[in-house]
């Protein structure tokens, strides 16, 4: 048969996307079925690996990035916590498109992958004052923040930030509702947009990135279908850089 990639989000009007896993059965099978509209030639230079790990982050990595914030070359991106899916779609996109990416973590080995693969510079969130870190090193403060921590992080977004920055709400994985600091966001004139996923000119538009290899998945570990129990372990214990991929059977 052909070698596909599927994109993971199905337009349905008004807005609305329907994501597989989430809206529909998702992949964790040999066999699924899907509209003809979410089906992609897949290179041969792109091997399955990165095909089953890019679309979804990809995709919300770009909207994110270009479609909402209109990152701009030879800007900074802060990135709050970079070892999930979407944090190294993000500096992947960002390094290809010419920005300069901070990102931050809690784990040392961490913060090194991260600056092989690119960033300009680390944080470790837990003992650094990251905020100060970053409008030393930018001159002011980042003019992107892509935040999907919430509570723990919001106030030190709002500090990173410089006059006019934009701020990314992703996620919350440490609660949904911060301090809110309003005189920050109109002090310094921010914005504050939340995004999720994309639309398909967004996954057609990073699909021709990573097709053209300046922008490269990474990959954190393949395991069987058989072992996904112990693909979601290691998921859960946060001990990932990139994606996880289940491998199907042939």
């Amino acid at each position: 048969g052909d070698r596909v990639v599927i994109n993971p989000g199905h337009e349905v009007g008004d807005g609305r996307v329907s994501v597989l896993g989430e809206h529909s059965d998702g992949t964790h099978a040999e066999l699924i079925a899907v509209p003809r509209s979410q089906v992609y030639p897949l290179p041969g230079s792109i091997d399955f690996e990165s095909a089953a790990a890019f679309p979804l982050v990809f995709e919300t990595a770009y909207r994110m990035l270009v479609t909402k914030a209109h990152l701009q070359d030879d800007e900074w991106v802060l990135v709050w916590g970079i070892g999930g899916g979407v944090a190294t779609a993000t500096l992947a996109i960002a390094n290809a498109l010419g920005a300069h990416v901070i990102v931050t973590s809690s784990n040392e080995e961490k913060l090194a992958r991260a600056r092989e693969l690119g960033a300009e510079a680390t944080f470790n969130h837990e003992t650094d004052d990251v905020a100060a870190g970053v409008k030393e090193i930018t001159g002011g403060g980042a003019h992107v923040i892509v935040d999907n921590v919430g509570e723990a992080t919001w106030k030190r977004s709002l500090d990173a930030a410089r006059p006019n920055g934009r701020i990314c709400v992703c996620g919350a994985t440490t609660g949904p509702n911060p301090p809110a600091n309003l005189h920050r966001i109109w002090w310094k004139q921010l914005t504050i947009f939340g995004s999720t996923m994309g639309s398909q000119a967004d996954f057609e538009a990073v699909y021709e990135l990573v097709k053209s290899g300046r922008a490269v998945p990474v990959v954190d570990a393949v395991f069987p279908l058989a072992g996904a129990a112990a693909a979601h372990e290691r998921l859960e214990a946060g001990d990932q850089l990139g994606k996880i991929v289940l491998r199907i059977p042939d």
